[in-house]
């Protein structure tokens, strides 16, 4: 199970109150959704595209679909190769970053004839269908860096009139009668965890949330914590970054008493509301 999937769970369990034990949501604090969904993908999603299908990116037209922190990662990435990027989505407020970040906001039907890679980055299912499949040009790449394999309709091209041809671990050509071939990838799994290394730096980010989650959870006093799920506490998010900061000798402005008081803060944090949403870096 994917950790939204896992994450969604948690929630209905708790909302029809039937989870037993506390909970800690790791997967929207900010040291997972800033840093592994963001950066780890932005290196990721070219490690796996190269490994598998040795693709120039410059001039290719992509669309990514969706652009939510995995999103802006391989967006990202894509752009500074000279890859010609759009995006879709459904959420404004999304769409509306995209267009300030460059890029075109697109209905995947709208360039389904022209595209020669989509990457699937939503956690939803059925983004990409039998019928975009069919009208994809040869040659196109399909993969998904989203949170399951439900994005891409895979189970819809095992039908007798299409033929698979595995040319490589992980990569296999969809063929039409007429012909045509478009290359999926890892069977629409994970294209990082399937086709790629992912940053032991990143991970060491992640698997240090989740250990202080647990360690939260073991600690707190009792009563402090009902059978619900909880956010990890800002501070132990800012925990988690402070303690990766040696690695790039990187050394933190200490408030004066006078600006902490100014800025109604302590010294050592946490240094931002819980309601505060963390900007994407600009590239």
């Amino acid at each position: 199970m994917s950790c939204v999937m896992f994450q969604v769970w948690l929630y209905q369990l708790s909302k029809a109150g039937k989870l037993c034990v506390p909970a800690m949501n790791v997967n929207d604090s900010v040291t997972k959704q800033k840093f592994d969904n963001l950066y780890c993908c932005r290196e990721s999603i070219l490690d796996g595209l190269k490994r598998t299908t040795d693709v120039m990116f410059g001039g290719k037209q992509v669309v990514v679909c969706g652009y939510g922190e995995v999103g802006k990662g391989c967006c990202a990435a894509l752009k500074a190769l000279g890859a010609v990027v759009c995006v879709t989505e459904i959420d404004p407020i999304c769409g509306l970053q995209a267009c300030m970040d460059g890029f075109r906001v697109v209905k995947l039907n709208e360039v389904i004839r022209q595209v020669d890679v989509i990457i699937t980055c939503t956690g939803n299912k059925n983004v990409v269908t039998r019928d975009q499949l069919d009208r994809m040009k040869n040659g196109s790449i399909v993969c998904n860096m989203g949170h399951s394999n439900t994005e891409i309709d895979v189970a819809s091209l095992r039908t007798p009139e299409l033929t698979w041809e595995r040319v490589r671990s992980q990569v296999d050509h969809i063929i039409w009668p007429d012909g045509k071939r478009v290359i999926l990838l890892a069977e629409g799994r994970l294209l990082n965890l399937s086709c790629s290394t992912v940053p032991t730096f990143v991970l060491s980010i992640t698997a240090t949330t989740q250990a202080l989650a647990l360690i939260e959870l073991y600690n707190a006093p009792e009563g402090r914590y009902k059978q619900d799920v909880y956010l990890l506490p800002k501070k132990m998010d800012e925990y988690v970054a402070s303690l990766h900061l040696a690695t790039f000798d990187a050394h933190l402005t200490e408030l004066s008493d006078d600006q902490a008081k100014y800025l109604g803060l302590n010294k050592n944090g946490p240094f931002k509301p819980n309601y505060y949403r963390y900007h994407s870096a600009k590239y």
